[in-house]
């Protein structure tokens, strides 16, 4: 005889195990010898930057601050801290930006009044050493800035999502937590000529913190214990997140920079392209939520439905058996999230050897979708409807023999195209009368499960 408790409980060590396993490349990287100075780590939006089309003149552009504008202290669960979420060297971060792109050329202006007393040191000791003035010009004349960029981090979201799931059987288990935090830039042009604001890019950035474990706490024989912990936990550097967010700032200020012609490039063709592309990717954020959802209409105001149905009595003789069926059904979608409409169906309910009876039915439902901007949604649907089934003589009529039930349900449903969708649901039925199988015993009433798999076709206006 199979013993289930040693299979739940081996089941869970293997779970245990595997996690370990997985763990393992953590531990075989542990930091226990000092390690060399090396490059900064190269983040995916920088090859973006690299590849921007060659400008046809660089902007010479000035940086005077670009901060830390939040605020935000780290977040802490064992109290007070008071280092800073945001890095405090936005400027330099950005000034890297602007160098990697190729459309600048930075001029220092943070730091200017360093600058300012290094060239009066120059003069000074030109005039020491020539009293009579003739090197007093040989200091070259400061560029000026055609483009200021201002801005900073605005905003720093702590805990944005967080989650996590775990199980444990008899000291034995394993879980995962994970949490996301979230760094807004907010990046300016502005002329030197006349003080407007040329252009304004809004990016943000996700900062993900994930952390794993599991662990055994079992007495394996009399007096003995074993006791096992393993785990791992990455997050994402802060400065690093910023970083990607600034660089993204400096390409779309510099492709939208182009579309309104603020600036050129040399090769209009390959602008072209590019701007294009960053257009695509605009239009796509305007459709997606905070959490990296498309929010799109999948569906329009009206569809019908065809399903095939597996129908189960449960009654005064037990749990019954699964009988088929078909079903149709019409929807009228008053929202994105809600819709209300009418099915139809035919099936049989029974139990082998004890009865098998026809059964019809008419339901008036609601459904509310959960994801409804989603491929994907699952759904929970109720409603009232009229049961028919055969009598005692075998006359099958709604006239003969009706009751009144309720029911309650939920799915799944996957949208292949505009119109076509797959549907996968289950249904808990429950007349208001005991007579599905012409017998009166218990407390409960007869009832019976339903499970739904079927298509479903939408047409007419989308919302």
């Amino acid at each position: 005889m199979l013993n289930y408790k040693n299979l739940i409980g081996r089941l869970f060590l293997l779970t245990v195990l595997l996690i370990g396993l997985q763990s393992c490349g953590a531990y075989m990287h542990q930091p226990l010898q000092n390690r060399d100075a090396r490059f900064g780590e190269v983040t995916p939006t920088n090859q973006l930057l690299r590849e921007l089309p060659e400008p046809k003149d660089k902007i010479v552009a000035a940086v005077y601050k670009f901060q830390d504008q939040t605020g935000q202290y780290q977040p802490s669960e064992t109290g007070a801290s008071w280092s800073t979420a945001v890095t405090q060297g936005g400027t330099s971060l950005l000034m890297r930006a602007m160098e990697d792109s190729e459309w600048f050329i930075p001029i220092e202006r943070e730091n200017i009044g360093n600058l300012l007393n290094e060239r009066k040191l120059i003069r000074s000791s030109h005039l020491q050493y020539n009293p009579s003035g003739g090197g007093v010009n040989s200091v070259p004349p400061l560029l000026f800035a055609g483009v200021i960029l201002e801005g900073g981090v605005i905003s720093y979201d702590a805990n944005v999502i967080t989650g996590g799931a775990g199980m444990r059987y008899f000291g034995t288990g394993a879980s995962g937590q994970y949490r996301q935090d979230r760094v807004t830039v907010c990046l300016r042009a502005i002329s030197t000529n006349s003080g407007k604001v040329l252009k304004t890019v809004y990016t943000s950035k996700t900062i993900l913190s994930q952390s794993v474990d599991g662990g055994m706490f079992k007495f394996v024989s009399f007096k003995r214990l074993l006791e096992v912990e393993t785990g791992f936990s990455t997050t994402e550097p802060a400065e690093q997140a910023v970083t990607e967010a600034i660089e993204k700032a400096i390409q779309i200020l510099v492709l939208e920079g182009i579309e309104e012609n603020l600036w050129e490039a040399k090769d209009p063709e390959k602008a072209k392209q590019a701007v294009k592309a960053i257009k695509r990717e605009k239009m796509q954020m305007a459709v997606t939520d905070l959490n990296g959802r498309t929010k799109e209409q999948h569906r329009s105001k009206s569809s019908w439905t065809i399903n095939g149905i597996g129908s189960m009595y449960i009654g005064d003789f037990g749990r019954g058996t699964i009988k088929p069926g078909i079903e149709i059904g019409y929807q009228r979608h008053f929202s994105e999230w809600w819709s209300a409409g009418i099915n139809y169906g035919m099936s049989n309910l029974g139990m082998r050897h004890f009865f098998n009876t026809r059964a019809g039915y008419v339901d008036a439902n609601a459904k509310y979708r959960m994801l409804p901007f989603d491929k994907y949604t699952p759904y929970l649907t109720g409603g009232l409807g009229l049961l028919f089934t055969e009598n005692k003589e075998g006359d099958f009529s709604i006239k003969d023999k009706h009751q009144l039930k309720l029911n309650l349900g939920m799915g799944m449903e996957f949208m292949l195209n505009q119109n076509i969708s797959l549907n996968v649901s289950g249904q808990y039925n429950y007349p208001f009368d005991d007579m599905i199988d012409n017998t009166t015993h218990g407390k409960f009433n007869d009832a019976y499960w339903q499970g739904k798999l079927g298509v479903s076709y939408y047409f007419g206006k989308p919302f």
